[in-house]
C-alpha cells in the first residue's frame, strides 16, 4: 500500500497538492485545523491515522522519534528534511515515499 502523508504545518502546502497530482494520500496539517499542535501531538495524530508525518522541523522530530524508540513506543513513521526550495522539496520526497509501503515505514526515522 502507498504510504501516507501529514505534512507538518511548517510544509508548503502547495506540497499537499501536487503530492495527490501524484495518487498520493496526503493532509496538511493546516487542512486539519492543527496549527499550533505540540510535535508529540502532530505525531499522534498521524499515528492514529496511520500516516507518516513530513516535517521540516528535523532536530525536534529527531529527539521524538529517539524518545519514542527509548520508550518502545511505536510511530506511523517520520520523514524530515531541512528547508529546502519546493521543486527540490518534491523531488527528493517522492523518491523517499516511493521506496516505503506504508507497514515498512512504520516506527522508522527518514531524512531526506
Amino acid at each position: 500500500m502507498k504510504i501516507r502523508l501529514l505534512l507538518d504545518e511548517d510544509v508548503h502546502a502547495e506540497l499537499s497538492h501536487a503530492l495527490r497530482k501524484r495518487g498520493f494520500d496526503v493532509l496538511h496539517a493546516q487542512e486539519l485545523n492543527c496549527k499550533g499542535k505540540t510535535d508529540r501531538e502532530q505525531l499522534e495524530f498521524a499515528t492514529q491515522e496511520n500516516r507518516c508525518l513530513f516535517s521540516f522541523n528535523v532536530k525536534d522530530y529527531v529527539m521524538l522519534h529517539n524518545k519514542y524508540a527509548r520508550e518502545n513506543q511505536e510511530h506511523g513513521g517520520i520523514i524530515v528534511s531541512k528547508q529546502l526550495p519546493f521543486g527540490e522539496t518534491l523531488k527528493k520526497l517522492l523518491h523517499k515515499v516511493r521506496l516505503f509501503p506504508q507497514d515498512t515505514i512504520k516506527n522508522r526515522l527518514e531524512i531526506l
